[in-house]
């Protein structure tokens, strides 16, 4: 006889797991944008100019993007329990090391190791909430685990570019480093990823009748990447995160400091006002998309239609000093990009089993952060091509110039979304699952 597969409770269990399993995802945006508000400390720190500053990010990210498929499929394997208190040793440790650095190579090093520690954590909190809630729940509950981390950002601007302005550099990275001692003795004696009575799905041994032999790594990537969902899912999740999160993990507070003239404080509320638009932004999705799955594709295309026509205000200004009220427009703009691209992630819950979501989640994931690669990249690379040798600043011509390079993965992205979305009507049409 079968054993009776219970269905996941909800209740205050599942948000006590899920609050434990979410403060390692707090924690680790915390460690991912901390640089965001150091940027320039950085850049005397180790002596570097725009290409050199923006090396630290996109390394960070690249890694984050080349964990995601391995990191799913550790958690499909091992359960997310493990993989957080792996990430939490490699966050701070690489934090660790940041703190005490003093040229460009160690640091460069430490902010890899980071990135390794961070794509150990989204993942699995998705992961423990599929266990923990009913089916219907769960787009909500990810945007609230997006909205949890954009706390772990709030504290970043505004507690830590107060810590670097009042205790200094060492000090301040060494105590966002120490954080984890904490957070892993929460995890490791109380975190519970899935509740008594679940079917087995990782890391268990396979009961006759209730759990099918698992599939090899090869096998299991290619069963997830062939669902136009996972696909469609990753193109969201690539064209709707990056401009926000290329603008707050690094490029924000220099062009607001040295292309808009504004004081460093008065761009630290800019950027919390980021933070906190992503907040009301995510929670409104979750809103939205608990009472209908309909509501995904038009939340993603007026996202992208508003955030390009956001920077083209800003962009096209006469002499690149757009007024204050679009300043705080297009930041209150970017504070959809977050909350939007877990859309993507939706997509792929939505069209694959639960025993290779981890892998599909994790193909998806990376599709935010490569965008964010290549956007950190190009505008770093634009604004040195721009700059005449010896110069110690920016200015408003060469960042607006530079920052037209938004346009070229909002246009592969959009494009890829179109073309997708047709493609999984095509394969969903009779069937229940909206696009």
């Amino acid at each position: 006889m079968v054993p009776a597969v219970v269905p996941p409770p909800g209740g205050r269990a599942a948000w006590l797991a899920w609050s434990i399993g979410v403060s390692v995802y707090i924690l680790a945006v915390i460690h991912r944008t901390s640089l965001g508000v150091a940027g320039l400390d950085a850049a005397e720190r180790f002596a570097i100019g725009a290409s050199a500053l923006s090396t630290f990010s996109i390394l960070q990210v690249l890694v984050y993007a080349a964990m995601q498929i391995p990191v799913g499929l550790l958690v499909d394997r091992f359960g997310p329990r493990r993989v957080l208190l792996l990430g939490i040793l490699l966050l701070s440790a690489g934090q660790l090391a940041f703190a005490f650095s003093s040229s460009f190579a160690p640091a460069l090093a430490s902010r890899a190791v980071l990135g390794c520690g961070d794509a150990m954590t989204f993942i699995s909190v998705l992961r423990i909430a599929a266990r923990w809630f009913p089916a219907a729940k769960n787009p909500f509950v990810a945007q609230l685990t997006g909205l949890a981390g954009m706390g772990g950002n709030l504290v970043t601007t505004v507690v830590l570019a107060d810590a670097l302005r009042r205790e200094g550099w060492t000090p301040t990275f060494t105590a966002i480093a120490l954080l984890g001692v904490a957070v892993f003795a929460l995890v490791a004696l109380f975190l519970r990823e899935a509740p008594a009575g679940a079917p087995p799905v990782a890391g268990a041994a396979v009961v006759p009748g209730l759990v099918a032999p698992r599939p090899g790594v090869g096998r299991q990537v290619r069963q997830a990447w062939s669902e136009p969902g996972t696909r469609l899912g990753l193109w969201v999740h690539f064209t709707t995160q990056f401009p926000g999160n290329a603008f707050g993990l690094l490029w924000g507070l220099p062009y607001l400091v040295e292309a808009q003239g504004m004081s460093r404080t008065g761009a630290g509320g800019l950027l919390t006002l980021l933070v906190l638009a992503n907040m009301s932004f995510g929670f409104l999705f979750g809103r939205l998309l608990s009472r209908t799955a309909r509501a995904r594709m038009p939340i993603v295309l007026t996202v992208i239609a508003a955030t390009g026509l956001g920077w083209a205000l800003v962009l096209a200004w006469p002499g690149g000093h757009p007024p204050a009220w679009l300043l705080v427009g297009i930041i209150l703009v970017m504070g959809s990009n977050g909350p939007a691209s877990l859309v993507g992630l939706d997509y792929a819950r939505a069209r694959n089993p639960v025993e290779r979501l981890g892998t599909a989640s994790g193909i998806v994931n990376m599709g935010g952060f490569i965008g964010t690669m290549i956007t950190l990249f190009g505008i770093g690379v634009l604004l040195d091509a721009l700059t005449p040798a010896g110069t110690d600043t920016y200015s408003a011509d060469a960042f607006r110039w530079a920052f037209c390079w938004l346009y070229v993965p909002l246009a592969a992205g959009t494009l890829m979304i179109l073309r997708l979305r047709r493609k999984v009507a095509e394969r969903e049409r009779g069937a229940a699952a909206p696009v």
